[in-house]
């Protein structure tokens, strides 16, 4: 998976709302809270295919970054690709009438 320039967008919130999420600010949560409901609001049909598929982009990107995986090597390859690859062909896609698909079936 790649990773994506992150480019600023202000929104307008209603007080109690902008109260609970600086409450999350506090705890570094905020930004990527905001950011995987726009996510889920715009890309996704469901809720479970979005939380899915974020479970999914988070798996691939600890194999990524872990080091200890990154260093594990079957017959002298890494397997982090193939991983990665697996993971992506996982993502499920809605069709317009609400079934689930996944990618590459």
């Amino acid at each position: 998976m790649e990773t994506k320039r992150l480019v600023p967008y202000s929104v307008h919130l209603p007080e109690d709302i902008y109260v609970k999420l600086k409450i999350a600010a506090g705890q570094r949560k905020a930004s990527s809270m905001v950011r995987d409901a726009i996510t889920m609001l715009i890309t996704e049909n469901s809720s479970y295919s979005s939380g899915y598929n974020k479970g999914l982009q988070d798996a691939a990107k600890i194999i990524e970054t872990d080091g200890l995986i990154q260093g594990l090597m079957i017959n002298g390859k890494s397997i982090v690709p193939t991983l990665i690859a697996k993971i992506e062909k996982m993502t499920v896609k809605e069709k317009a009438n609400g079934t689930k698909k996944r990618r590459g079936n």
